[in-house]
């Protein structure tokens, strides 16, 4: 089997891309072994039972190729990880391994508009009309606040017919991505502003617009200084083709009984942007999230607690483990064990979780190299919850 789809026809990994790209639109679009990583202390010795779940997710039909889970305590980080990171080679999971991290990218736009608001550029009151007019006028009313915890009742251009037929026909279809709106450009709000939620990767794509017309910069411009320099994230980017960044886990569609296909460059990331194309690796996720979640110095207090305010019973796509609810691009994951903060994403040939303490001083990242969803391997998924959550609970253990 090739390393890459384009040793493939194009028409065969067309036929193939139907099932991802439906999972696109639904979420944002597009050897076994244990290994201690480098960290200051004496890591303590793997847990047996966590390495032998994530034996068994590697085994589960139509489960992925390969699973990676960075497990940070204090100065301790471990690495757990199973399966391959490229069936061509059998090259094992690396923690600097890149990897589409999928909607996790609508916390780093999160992070940019939080870090503006903190700096007085953006307030979580001002709306679409006030720094997009160009929007349509029945969106005007939409807030700041509002886009991050997805009630802005904006409709998802990412399930709009003509951006999934350029998808079908293109799957690395360079869009322009400060245009993606105009596929809904025509649509009313689907519910009043603040009525309701709905996850729409539309959201973070206006969060990104809004962000870029407070400063006068790109948006890019502006993750590399809010963001990425901050937080020392020297393996994070945010491309715009299909090209991955070598070494890299590599993506797969997983349709038994025909074999892993790899779909890592299948699809462009212009057509997701801000609200799933970013790029990144699970040092450097693990790194992000653990100052997101709760790094004391990364947001004000003020502003920390209004990332904080939570809707109940609103869940990531997909959803983690335990009991969700979302806050202003992060959600809260109750689990039996005890309480993380973060974000989750689904893409063709990925799935993410990564999320942290409150206190900033615990963090994790689960990533697995095969898309699913609640609409794209519902089972697989809740398998894969199960496992994240005892993840959850050697996290949390003192």
């Amino acid at each position: 089997m090739p390393a890459r789809p384009t040793a493939r026809p194009r028409s065969c990994s067309r036929a193939r891309l139907r099932l991802p790209v439906a999972g696109l639109a639904a979420s944002a679009a597009l050897a076994a072994l244990v290994q201690p990583a480098q960290a200051a202390g004496t890591p303590k010795p793997p847990d047996k039972s966590l390495q032998k779940q994530l034996d068994d997710l590697v085994r589960t039909a139509g489960g992925p190729p390969g699973v990676i889970v960075t497990l940070r305590q204090g100065d301790r980080t471990k690495v757990y990880r199973a399966g391959v990171s490229d069936t061509s080679t059998g090259r094992p999971p690396h923690a600097t391994d890149h990897m589409r991290i999928a909607s996790v990218a609508k916390a780093f736009s999160g992070a940019v508009a939080l870090r503006l608001v903190d700096r007085h550029q953006l307030d979580l009151d001002d709306t679409i009309g006030e720094r997009l007019p160009s929007l349509p006028t029945a969106w005007h009313g939409v807030k700041l606040r509002q886009l991050l915890n997805h009630t802005s009742g904006l409709p998802d251009y990412s399930r709009a017919p003509a951006f999934l037929d350029i998808l079908r026909q293109d799957p690395r279809h360079h869009f322009d991505s400060r245009r993606l709106l105009d596929f809904v450009a025509d649509k009313d709000l689907e519910f009043p502003p603040g009525s309701a939620y709905a996850y729409s990767n539309s959201d973070n794509i206006a969060v990104a617009l809004m962000a870029e017309a407070a400063t006068g910069r790109p948006y890019e411009r502006l993750l590399d200084r809010l963001v990425y320099r901050p937080l020392d994230l020297r393996q994070t980017t945010l491309p715009q083709g299909y090209r991955m960044p070598r070494p890299y886990l590599h993506g797969y569609d997983v349709t038994p009984p025909e074999p892993p296909e790899d779909i890592s460059e299948l699809i462009g990331a212009s057509g997701v942007w801000a609200s799933g194309g970013i790029v990144s690796t699970p040092k450097d996720l693990n790194a992000f999230v653990r100052a997101w979640a709760g790094g004391h110095d990364y947001l004000s207090e003020k502003t920390r607690r209004a990332q904080r305010t939570f809707i109940a019973g609103a869940a990531s796509e997909p959803a983690g483990p335990g009991a969700n609810a979302a806050g202003l691009a992060i959600f809260r994951y109750k689990t039996r064990c005890g309480t993380v903060f973060g974000h989750t994403g689904n893409t063709p040939g990925y799935s993410q979780f990564a999320a942290g303490t409150a206190d900033g001083t615990r963090s994790l990242t689960f990533s697995i190299t095969t898309q699913t969803s609640k609409t794209v391997k519902p089972d697989l998924l809740a398998k894969v919850r199960a496992v994240q959550e005892d993840f959850v609970c050697a996290l949390l253990r003192h």
